[in-house]
């Protein structure tokens, strides 16, 4: 791994400077939380490093909520995005798969991520539901993002991932290799503890394929007992890193809206004479976890769950689906 290193004051008063040219977002910690904001000179001070998580996956900055997808778009500066958890990074690895496919590419997210610089955060420290090593996804990017920042002391550290990454390290010109071999050693040792933290919080918690094979012979009984809390909200999907299900929506002038949609809505997969697979909440429930786990492995190289934890975290009815897959990897010996 290449490393290099610039003074913190340096760091900020380029970023500074960059404003002119790019758009910039970065992680900010506030009172509601962590997420991504707008940066303005006045915010790169409050910036927050190797934290982990921000509230909104990074897909939303690819795939708005909502878009008119006829009508024209403006030339918009390119932008750096800082901020972005290991999780989310792997977590663009599906969406690539789906919209940047060369028979059926999507234009406006293809432009959007060219247009962005990706800037990957090194998680030193996990929150309670993070379960990403547990899909062999490590708490810092050596892929998929440009580069990885890390803040240690009064140094800015960065991991170059690719040549965009070491493009992006040339705007700095105080940055040098970093050879201090007792702060790469700090740096591993952040990376050790985290591992060995997400360890122990998800011990007996099945592996990405494992819990595929659970569910492919999972029964009703679980899904009926787990779906009694579910109220159809939709937040699990919403905020999912990877699930990008959405509607095309006609309006007068031949205009076509993008909105996004979520299997867990009734309705989802309704079809003409009303009939609807899906219409009782437990099949609803169910149909979620097995396009994750059974089905996109079938199709797509990426995983379409990286164990971030968010849709735990934003359940209405306080379902946690590791507690459920504890449960089926008790029940059966695959």
């Amino acid at each position: 791994m290449q490393y290099i290193s610039i003074n913190k004051e340096e760091w900020d008063k380029r970023l500074e400077e960059l404003l002119l040219s790019y758009t910039i977002f970065a992680a900010v910690k506030n009172d509601n939380g962590l997420d991504y904001e707008l940066i303005r000179a006045e915010d790169i001070p409050k910036i927050s490093y190797n934290r982990p998580k921000p509230a909104t996956p990074v897909k939303s900055f690819f795939l708005p909520v909502r878009e008119n997808v006829t009508s024209d778009r403006t030339v918009e500066k390119p932008r750096i995005i800082i901020g972005i958890p290991a999780c989310d990074v792997a977590g663009l690895g599906l969406p690539d798969e789906i919209y940047l496919d060369k028979d059926f590419e999507d234009s406006f997210y293809r432009k959007r991520r060219e247009n962005s610089i990706l800037v990957s955060s090194d998680c030193f420290g996990t929150e309670e539901h993070c379960h990403c090593l547990t899909y062999d996804v490590k708490p810092y990017a050596t892929a998929g993002a440009d580069v990885a920042v890390i803040h240690l002391d009064e140094l800015i550290i960065l991991r170059i991932i690719n040549g965009r990454g070491r493009e992006f390290a040339g705007l700095f010109p105080g940055a040098v290799n970093l050879t201090d071999n007792k702060v790469i050693t700090s740096i591993d040792k952040h990376h050790n503890e985290t591992e060995l933290s997400l360890m122990s919080a998800n011990k007996g918690l099945p592996d990405y394929m494992v819990t595929g094979a659970l569910l492919s012979v999972s029964d009703a009984t679980i899904w009926k007992k787990y779906s009694s809390k579910c109220v159809s909200c939709g937040a699990c999907s919403a905020i999912c890193p990877t699930c990008t299900c959405f509607l095309l929506i006609d309006k007068p002038g031949f205009e076509k809206i993008k909105q996004n949609d979520t299997c867990q809505y009734p309705g989802f997969e309704r079809v003409a004479g009303g009939e609807d697979p899906l219409f009782e909440l437990h099949n609803r429930f169910r149909n979620r976890y097995m396009c994750k786990y059974v089905w996109k492995p079938g199709k797509f190289r990426s995983i379409a769950c990286t164990g971030c934890g968010r849709c735990i975290e934003a359940c209405i009815g306080k379902i946690n689906k590791n507690e459920l897959f504890v449960e089926l990897a008790g029940q059966n010996i695959i």
